[in-house]
């Protein structure tokens, strides 16, 4: 299969209209996969596993999960039908985790094992090996650019080829994530971009752009390639020249430490009581309603940030970084704008410009949301998983 972005199914026995097209779906739930996740974190990986459980027997697929490092996802995730079973791994190589996930195949009758992580690859690559049942891997972000740490990044850059070496197939959340994974040696004929969906909202309230403060908003697990230092010197530089603004923060903290680092930057920049930490938030559409603004700051290591399509479903004019990506979902000055990575006076610039008016509130809002109705709602998502799928199976 050559590298493609898949938008619908070719084949099914029922239809679904969507604002995309028809959509056309089996009736029943033909097939089992076996989705083997981290589950520490409920963050945009894990939302894309919790909406593909809900909308994959649409398609003839009923996924269940073995989780390795249980810990949010049970606990916040939506849809509960799907099967969950814990397999803890005392440690990153830790491979009983690997036979107990192979006897779940044995014992499940599951057809097809899909990985969404560095660890859970290489879990999912063994189990495949003892089962002989085909391996999926869903590439979320690039493992060579997801922290800070070189070494972490090129340990898990090894880690993640020597797992994938007898992968059937290669999910890319986007055009810019299968480029990266073909620069990483991967073959193209291996990979297929789904890009990643959300549901719509329904009919949206009347809005218009406030009078008086402007709220910004940003939602994240808070880690430093999400550039959270980034879009608070770009609050204070806003605050300097009068424009009035407060910062909604959505979201939790990947650790204490970096919590300690960001509190210790907004009293350095005086933003003490400028900022609103909701914490985690399992409603995020309603968080979103309440911004005027959403702010992506990442400064590296983004596949296609869900929460840039939550908040383009919400109607939420958006301001991001553009990173590998971001571009695909928001076209600058069309679907939102779109500032430098690591640039504190440009993120301002961009915000100044909607803020002001030179950049039309409406029509933004506009335009997102009819682009995400058009190319990233959850069933255009998981048609596209269903496809590959059926190509691993022959089907």
């Amino acid at each position: 299969m050559p590298i493609n972005t898949v938008i619908s199914t070719p084949t099914a026995s029922a239809t679904l209209e969507t604002p995309a097209g028809a959509i056309t779906v089996p009736p029943l739930a033909t097939a089992k996969v076996l989705h083997v996740i981290n589950g520490e974190h409920y963050a945009g990986a894990e939302r894309v596993q919790d909406l593909l459980a809900e909308r994959l027997p649409e398609f003839g697929f009923y996924p269940e999960f073995a989780c390795v490092k249980l810990a949010r996802f049970d606990e916040m995730r939506h849809w509960r039908q799907a099967r969950l079973q814990r397999v803890p791994m005392a440690s990153r190589f830790d491979l009983r985790a690997a036979r107990k996930v192979a006897e779940m195949v044995r014992c499940g009758g599951h057809q097809i094992v899909h990985a969404h992580t560095v660890r859970t690859g290489l879990v999912a690559a063994v189990a495949s090996r003892l089962t002989g049942v085909p391996l999926v891997y869903h590439a979320h972000s690039p493992a060579s650019r997801d922290t800070t740490h070189p070494w972490r990044n090129r340990f898990n850059s090894i880690v993640e080829r020597l797992s994938l070496r007898r992968a059937a197939h290669i999910i890319a959340v986007s055009e810019a994530m299968a480029d990266h994974m073909i620069r990483r040696g991967f073959d193209r004929e291996r990979i297929t971009v789904v890009r990643n969906g959300v549901p719509a909202v329904g009919p949206l309230p009347d809005r218009s752009p406030p009078s008086g403060t402007w709220t910004l908003g940003t939602a994240a697990l808070f880690r430093p390639r999400k550039g959270m230092e980034i879009l608070l010197q770009a609050v204070a530089m806003l605050l300097q020249q009068g424009v009035v603004v407060r910062l909604r923060a959505v979201g939790g903290f990947e650790s204490p430490a970096y919590e300690t680092e960001i509190a210790s930057c907004v009293r350095r920049l005086g933003l003490q009581e400028h900022i609103c930490w909701t914490g985690f938030r399992r409603d995020v559409t309603a968080e979103l309603l309440k911004m005027d603004l959403f702010v992506l700051p990442s400064v590296f290591g983004e596949g296609l940030p869900m929460v840039v399509l939550e908040a383009m479903a919400a109607g939420v004019p958006i301001v991001a970084t553009r990173v590998p990506g971001v571009p695909e979902a928001v076209r600058d000055n069309r679907d939102g704008l779109l500032a430098n990575p690591g640039d504190p006076a440009d993120l301002a610039r961009a915000l100044t410009r909607i803020i002001h008016g030179e950049a039309s509130w409406a029509s933004l809002r506009a335009s997102a949301v009819a682009r995400h109705a058009q190319q990233f709602s959850d069933r255009t998502m998981a048609a596209g998983v269903a496809e590959v799928y059926r190509a691993v199976l022959g089907r």
